[in-house]
């Protein structure tokens, strides 16, 4: 398929974006767009160029008979912070407020834009880690795994509270509901992680710690390792014995309900 210069950038910074952390060898891009090597070359130093100036994410490029390039996709502080604290805003409203101390997060994270933009902020914290897979536990914490692997571009897993005959055969491991205090069981496919695997877990809302606790009893199970945990909000009102560090988009920091008031501030995402 022959093209324009112009035309060929266009597909091939699409290409680049919608196939993010892969190598990918200037012979493909030359063979697919009947271009000489020395003309992709050129037209991914543009495109470099242009993606840097615009924190829309970084080309590296290997050299070699196995060499090409690879795309990771960043996004600026001042971008995030932005969305962070609209976010805020949201989550503020006081008609958020359930019983339990939790809050109303099902319009945020079904909204595709907002996932997108959390999805790029999360994964740009642990773009330097090597990660094999997203873990989140169903259901609400599903579409914020999904977007966050998407952008990392590595597969998802889905730890469930109960047994699916369609999972197959499953590991399981009992922890302490830290909203509860009651003992409950969680489980996962065998076939859903592959042992030694580096996993960043990511789930919705942040209150007791006992669901993340538990994800990460599983993980040893399957001899893999914990790189990070990343929720997008914290509640920093409830008490708990925190046995891992983690990463937050928003901190909710008061939830008056007798009041109907709801405090939010940006997470410790933002912290150097």
């Amino acid at each position: 398929m022959k093209l324009r210069r112009s035309e060929r950038m266009v597909v091939i910074s699409n290409y680049l974006l919608n196939n993010p952390y892969t190598l990918t060898g200037l012979n493909t891009f030359a063979e697919k767009y009947e271009a000489a090597k020395s003309s992709i070359s050129e037209d991914i130093a543009i495109i470099k160029k242009a993606f840097e100036e615009s924190s829309i994410g970084h080309i590296e490029t290997v050299t070699g008979a196995s060499g090409g390039v690879i795309f990771t996709p960043t996004i600026s502080k001042d971008e995030a912070r932005t969305i962070a604290e609209e976010l805020c805003d949201r989550l503020s409203e006081s008609d958020r407020i359930l019983p339990g101390g939790y809050i109303y997060l099902s319009d945020l994270l079904s909204t595709p834009s907002i996932l997108n933009n959390v999805g790029r902020i999360i994964a740009n914290v642990f773009q330097g880690e090597k990660i094999d897979a997203v873990m989140t536990v169903a259901t609400k914490g599903v579409p914020l795994a999904n977007a966050v692997a998407n952008v990392l571009n590595v597969p998802f897993v889905i730890v469930r509270r109960d047994l699916k005959i369609t999972e197959g055969s499953t590991v399981s491991v009992n922890y302490a509901s830290g909203s509860s205090d009651r003992i409950e069981k969680m489980f996962l496919s065998k076939r859903s992680l592959k042992p030694n695997s580096r996993v960043l877990i990511v789930d919705d809302f942040l209150k007791g710690g006992g669901t993340i606790n538990g994800m990460a009893s599983l993980l040893t199970e399957f001899d893999s390792t914990l790189v990070g945990v990343a929720v997008f909000a914290d509640n920093t009102q409830a008490e708990r014995d925190d046995k891992f560090a983690y990463k937050s988009l928003l901190n909710v920091s008061e939830i008056d309900v007798k009041n109907n008031k709801v405090t939010v501030e940006v997470g410790n995402i933002f912290q150097d």
